[in-house]
């Protein structure tokens, strides 16, 4: 046993040593030394693993992948890329089979999501083109037949009556057909916009700037089940909160996105986790969903860290599986993340949170 220990202590000094000499003396250390410091200092629980076999053949995807949206009540997966002389939208099978694509009156790509019903399937698409087709979002069946337009083809603009988009980055719908619009993606506007389902505007935030309820490239948008608007203020690096029926700012998330700011933000099916991600450290976050009445400060539980230059833009979750589809426009790819069985042994369970965590050990609404 001494010997163990002995040669233990010994093989840790050499790593400290390869370590420190790498630092001060320019050597540099083979990848798998590398790979294997790292790791032996990590304590978090690996809450998702990622599915190699997503999709099928990954040669379909052809261009820039910009987006992705899940529709699971059909279990159907939509990814929206960009290129010249390639399908627009591929539709896959959330087994990984590709099903079909299309092209029709899709110019630039940038967001797009699955709203679904028992009667009628639909995907939106956020179009940042300067073509005929671009600065609009855009409401198609699963075939890719064009039903709804939202904006003026075209024509950017800041103008609400008639409602005009400049690069509008990401759509949101919830159970009610209401309709939650980030529309800002580096253009004239900084705003969130909220429809009612026969598009007429409920109330809106538009202006930009570092303060509450104001924009810095608002980037990505999803509603809680406690009724609450997230919105990734990216050039601000926050998400901000706001109440789902009065638009009322509730606070932001700081702390998480000192770093860099959030380019996708979703929740997991029961609601318990917020999953976010940031574009340039290529890295997804894992973070506990605050209380009902409490916006809280932040608190990361895990972490997936994806390969350099990956570059996550935005992503969507599975309200079937909990998988997360990961638009990669770095790899120009989409992968499918799985819930380990620790953390999602079926539909509504969940790992346990760390004590301080499960306590609800929360801030004060108004502080990162």
């Amino acid at each position: 046993m001494a010997r163990f220990w002995a040669c233990v202590a010994g093989a840790g000094f050499f790593l400290a040593f390869l370590v420190l000499h790498s630092r001060f003396c320019g050597f540099r250390l083979p990848p798998h030394l590398h790979f294997a410091f790292k790791i032996s200092w990590r304590s978090e629980e690996i809450l998702y693993r990622l599915d190699v076999d997503w999709p099928m053949y990954s040669e379909y995807f052809t261009g820039a992948t910009f987006c992705v949206a899940v529709d699971s009540l059909n279990g159907l997966v939509y990814v929206a890329q960009r290129g010249d002389n390639i399908p627009k939208v591929l539709v896959f099978t959330e087994d990984g089979y590709f099903l079909r694509a299309w092209n029709y009156t899709v110019d630039t790509p940038h967001g797009i999501f699955a709203a679904s019903t028992l009667h009628e399937q639909s995907v939106w698409i956020t179009d940042v083109g300067s073509g005929s087709y671009g600065h609009t979002i855009k409401k198609y069946n699963s075939f890719g037949d064009l039903v709804q337009v939202l904006g003026t083809p075209g024509k950017k603009g800041t103008g609400l009556n008639p409602l005009q988009f400049d690069n509008p980055a990401e759509l949101y719908v919830d159970d009610t057909g209401d309709i939650y619009i980030v529309d800002g993606d580096g253009g004239l506007n900084n705003r969130l916009i909220k429809l009612s389902q026969d598009y007429m505007i409920l109330w809106l935030h538009g202006e930009n700037g570092t303060g509450p309820a104001k924009f810095n490239i608002p980037h990505s948008v999803t509603v809680d089940s406690a009724g609450r608007v997230w919105v990734a203020d990216r050039g601000n690096k926050r998400l901000q909160v706001f109440d789902k029926d009065s638009g009322e700012w509730l606070g932001a998330w700081n702390s998480c996105f000192t770093d860099e700011g959030p380019s996708s933000v979703r929740f997991t099916p029961d609601g318990k986790y917020l999953i976010a991600a940031q574009l340039r450290l290529s890295r997804l976050l894992v973070a506990a969903a605050p209380p009902i009445g409490s916006i809280g400060r932040c608190s990361v539980i895990s972490t997936i860290q994806l390969a350099d230059q990956v570059s996550p833009h935005l992503l969507d979750v599975s309200a079937k599986t909990g998988a997360i589809y990961v638009a990669e426009i770095g790899a120009k790819q989409v992968q499918k993340y799985v819930p380990m069985n620790s953390f999602f042994s079926s539909f509504g369970s969940y790992v346990s949170l760390p004590e301080d965590v499960s306590r609800g050990s929360w801030d004060s609404q108004n502080h990162g």
